[in-house]
C-alpha cells in the first residue's frame, strides 16, 4: 500500500511540475492583451520606424517565449512581425488558415468596426513549429492594427 502512494504521490507531483513547465513556455491573454497597448504606446513615443525596427528583433524586448507583435495596415499588409521577417511587405487579407478561415480578413472587418478584439485561428507556433489553435488580440491605433497572438 505504502508504494502506492508513494507512486501515485510522485505521479502527481510530475503532473504537476509539467502542467507549471508548459504555462511558463506559453504567454497568457493577459500578457497578450499587455504586449499590444506596451507596443502602441511605444509606437506613438518613437515612431513608426523605429518601433517597427524593434518588433521585427526576434531578440526584442515584443518577443517573449511565443509571444511577439505584428503590424499590418487597414488593407492587411504586414509592416512588422516579430516571429517571421519573410512576412514583411506582403498583403495577407487573403489568408486563410489550414482549416480555410480568412482569418485576417476577419481581424480587419473587427478592426475596423469595433477598433479591437479576439480572433481565433491555426498557425504555426515558432516555438515548436507544429500548427496550433491561435487567439490573437489586436487594436487599431490610426492607419495601423497592432497584434498579438497566444498559442493555445
Amino acid at each position: 500500500m505504502r508504494s502506492f502512494i508513494k507512486f501515485l504521490t510522485l505521479t502527481l507531483f510530475s503532473f504537476f511540475l509539467n502542467q507549471a513547465a508548459f504555462a511558463a513556455e506559453h504567454g497568457t491573454a493577459q500578457e497578450a492583451e499587455a504586449m499590444v497597448k506596451k507596443a502602441t504606446a511605444y509606437i506613438k513615443t518613437k515612431g513608426n520606424e523605429s518601433a517597427y525596427t524593434e518588433f521585427n528583433s526576434v531578440t526584442g524586448s515584443f518577443v517573449d517565449r511565443d509571444l511577439y507583435i505584428f503590424v499590418l495596415d487597414l488593407n492587411g499588409k504586414i509592416l512588422a512581425h516579430g516571429a517571421n521577417a519573410k512576412l514583411l511587405g506582403k498583403n495577407l487579407s487573403t489568408l486563410k488558415d489550414v482549416d480555410n478561415k480568412a482569418f485576417i480578413e476577419e481581424l480587419l472587418t473587427i478592426a475596423k468596426s469595433k477598433g479591437k478584439g479576439w480572433i481565433d485561428y491555426k498557425w504555426p507556433n515558432p516555438t515548436t513549429k507544429a500548427i496550433e489553435l491561435k487567439s490573437t488580440y489586436f487594436e487599431k491605433s490610426g492607419d495601423i492594427i497592432v497584434a498579438c497572438g497566444i498559442y493555445k
